[in-house]
């Protein structure tokens, strides 16, 4: 599955915009496979719902991740 990403960094969250059509403000990710797919959202969050995620970019397209960072005590 070919994929644009978009990913927006701050201090307290992270937005990752993934989209499998071309956008001109997105980036090409790669052609990933699910396997690589999972691998990614784990990468992004260690305790993401990966199956979830996975189906959804399947049937819509595209995926939001809003991650909210946790402060370390």
């Amino acid at each position: 599955m070919k994929i644009w990403i978009e990913d927006t960094n701050t201090p307290s969250h992270r937005l990752v915009r993934l989209n499998c059509e071309e956008h001109s403000d997105y980036t090409y990710l790669g052609d990933l496979n699910d396997t690589e797919l999972r691998e990614f959202f784990l990468e992004v969050q260690s305790d993401m719902d990966v199956e979830k995620n996975v189906k959804l970019l399947h049937y819509y397209g595209y995926l939001h991740l809003f991650i909210i960072h946790k402060k370390k005590k």
